[in-house]
């Protein structure tokens, strides 16, 4: 990155990004009864909002009515503004509202759902192609109505190219979707989006990316719909990009919810109804039943502002920094395990996963919480088969866990950064995080109980 991009992210960094974050100065309790500002490296689960987007939606409030059909002034200027938002989002990732539609939700679990009853499987295309990298909200929704495959990753992690390029020609012309993470919940991984496009296109088939976790640190461009890179759909959740007020997106071809029914009918969803005749009203009202969300709306349109503002290669190249200083210092604790690559990780977003060896990774979360009020999370991240293969725990045990439900669940601790994270708050997990591994009989006998495990 040039000297102009890396003074302009540092200087906002330090001048303006921090104090633009909800809650960057909260003080939390420790197990000593003392307090000390939170420390958040939770953002893979959800980022705290931006005070543009709160100062936007208390600016917006008094203006709040009905969505569509109102006559009166709030709910003409309302209905405005919740539909003109669907140019600011296509804008951001470089969309077309002529082909494409763009459809509110409530989050990616619900756009991908919707997909997933939306794309109707077609005559001899009944397979879509998952990966093994998968958050189960883009694995279970496919189960339901198409045959499914996944697509491995190797021995670090990493998407496997060759097997999609083996998995396609297996299913010849039957691959209807391949859905793929943009970049992983668990390892961080960036994947190859616009080549797995290029491959499923070649093969007959479409692409859904979850951008979920790609969203709000890196550029996302699904390209022109003549392009073999094009990204057929794309679904995100604002509550992941600093507006957490109950707001995703999926967008689509126009073509694909031209068809078929909604999995939700109601007001909003037709255009004329009577006791034996439905006629439903045109993509994207027919699947944004009920009363739509605008508060979310306007955060979200709020949020792409502030991001556009910033820069989203400023915001990649910030996290990167943090991302390559927190593995060397990692490097640093003893007795830690890493996952993923840590020695080439150019394709990895700012999200590591590790555990120390003898200390449970619930028991080391609620440390970092309770001894130095940093947040982070533990577990399997909605990801259990990925974390299955990086733990190499094999059907044996699996098989043992699901009989007896009580056994220690496997899983890790895991940090994902957001664009107002810096490099001290790093320097006090790693030096936490060496007290602990260097005193691991005094933490854990301290920690084992019930009462640190809710």
């Amino acid at each position: 990155m040039d000297s102009v991009g890396e003074s302009m992210i540092d200087k906002k960094i330090q001048l303006n990004i921090r104090n633009e974050i909800v809650g960057i100065n909260c003080k939390v309790p420790l197990s000593n009864g003392k307090y000390v500002t939170a420390i958040n490296f939770d953002n893979a689960a959800t980022t705290p909002p931006f005070k543009t987007v709160i100062n936007d939606i208390n600016r917006f409030a008094p203006w709040y009515s009905s969505i569509h059909r109102g006559t009166g002034y709030k709910s003409k200027y309302s209905s405005r503004m919740y539909e003109e938002s669907r140019e600011t989002i296509m804008e951001f990732i470089n969309a077309n509202l002529n082909s494409d539609t763009i459809i509110f939700v409530k989050n990616t679990t619900e756009a991908i759902n919707k997909l997933a009853h939306r794309l109707l499987p077609e005559k001899n295309k009944n397979v879509v192609l998952s990966t093994l990298m998968e958050h189960h909200s883009n694995d279970l929704p496919w189960r339901k109505r198409f045959n499914i495959d996944y697509i491995e990753v190797d021995s670090k992690g990493r998407l496997s190219i060759a097997d999609l390029k083996n998995k396609l020609n297996k299913y010849k012309n039957s691959v209807r979707l391949v859905t793929v993470t943009g970049a992983s919940n668990v390892t961080g991984y960036i994947n190859p989006i616009h080549e797995i496009a290029k491959l499923a296109h070649k093969y007959g088939a479409e692409i859904l990316v979850d951008a979920a976790q790609l969203i709000s640190h890196a550029p996302i461009d699904m390209k022109p719909k003549n392009s073999p890179e094009h990204i057929d759909y794309l679904a995100f959740s604002a509550h992941k990009m600093y507006a957490p007020f109950g707001i995703g997106v999926l967008i689509g071809p126009k073509s694909t919810f031209e068809k078929g029914e909604p999995e939700y009918s109601g007001g909003g969803t037709i255009d004329i109804v009577t006791h034996d005749y439905i006629k439903w009203a045109k993509s994207p009202h027919k699947d944004e039943a009920g009363s739509p969300n605008i508060i979310g709306v306007i955060a979200l349109i709020s949020a792409i502002n502030t991001l556009s503002l910033i820069g989203m290669e400023n915001i990649f190249e910030h996290e990167k920094k943090l991302l390559n200083y927190v593995i060397k210092r990692l490097k640093e604790v003893p007795d830690i395990i890493l996952y993923g690559d840590t020695n080439n990780y150019k394709d990895r977003l700012g999200i590591i996963t590790f555990n120390i060896k003898g200390i449970h990774h619930e028991i080391l979360a609620n440390i970092l919480s309770y001894e130095g009020g940093i947040a982070v999370r533990n577990g399997c991240f909605c990801a259990h088969p990925y974390i299955h293969r990086l733990l190499n725990i094999n059907k044996k045990i699996i098989d043992e866990r699901i009989k007896n439900p009580d056994m220690p669940h496997p899983g890790m601790v895991r940090i994902s950064f957001g664009l107002y994270n810096n490099f001290a708050e790093i320097d006090n997990l790693i030096n936490l995080l060496k007290i602990i591994s260097n005193n691991k009989k005094y933490f854990i006998e301290k920690y084992n109980s019930k009462y640190f495990l809710m």
